[in-house]
């Protein structure tokens, strides 16, 4: 990190004042690079902190550098195209905001999740899974995540806290190991995430199957 912040003085438009969209773009090209294992979870979240700490354009162009993606000039540049999520990966990113996902909706293998003092609340009720066992991948600084899941549907935690909680004081722990399963994995820096079971809204007409 120290080597890629060193060439901040010799690339891009140096002083030029970045705007709330360059740092939304450059945080977009940093989830994509996670989600591809191109950035480690600890790398993936100190650039992220990097890039809101950034006042200028130079300062963030650095950060994308080693990364297959263009650098970032100004705002509205055509020529600034993040790099393109893997298949079956999709990126919620919350910073200095609130992003849920709720209803009918289908769960990627892999959903990488990044806050930076923001919250993610996710309700999979009603989700369609893409496969029977899913990844959530938590990248949470000073954040939270909210997880909402139906009886019979497995969740397994393998996030690491620092200076963090993880509860699954609240999800239904009496669930055979054979039951569609969702997989927490990751880093909560100064973050909480915190799991619960609900029973499914009821539906007069037709049951749907809650993975495909």
């Amino acid at each position: 990190m120290a080597n890629i912040l060193n060439h901040s003085q010799s690339a891009g438009p140096g002083p030029l004042r970045a705007s709330d969209a360059d740092r939304d773009r450059v945080a977009r090209v940093l989830a994509d690079a996670l989600a591809d294992g191109r950035l480690t979870q600890e790398e993936h979240s100190e650039r992220l902190e990097a890039v809101y700490a950034a006042k200028t354009l130079g300062e963030l162009a650095p950060l994308t550098l080693d990364l297959e993606a263009a650098p970032v000039t100004a705002a509205g540049d055509s020529t600034v195209q993040p790099h393109p999520s893997a298949e079956g990966v999709e990126n919620i990113v919350a910073v200095f905001a609130h992003a849920d996902r709720g209803g009918r909706w289908l769960v990627e293998p892999r959903t990488n999740t990044s806050t930076l003092f923001g919250s993610v609340s996710l309700e999979l009720r009603e989700a369609v899974l893409s496969q029977r066992e899913v990844v959530i991948q938590c990248g949470l600084l000073f954040g939270s995540l909210e997880l909402t899941v139906p009886p019979g549907v497995r969740v397994v935690n393998q996030v690491t806290p620092v200076f963090g909680d993880v509860s699954l004081k609240r999800a239904d722990s009496a669930v055979p190991a054979d039951a569609p399963t969702v997989r927490l994995t990751g880093t909560a820096i100064f973050s909480t995430v915190s799991v619960r079971t609900r029973a499914r809204k009821e539906k007069k007409s037709k049951k749907s199957a809650w993975f495909c």
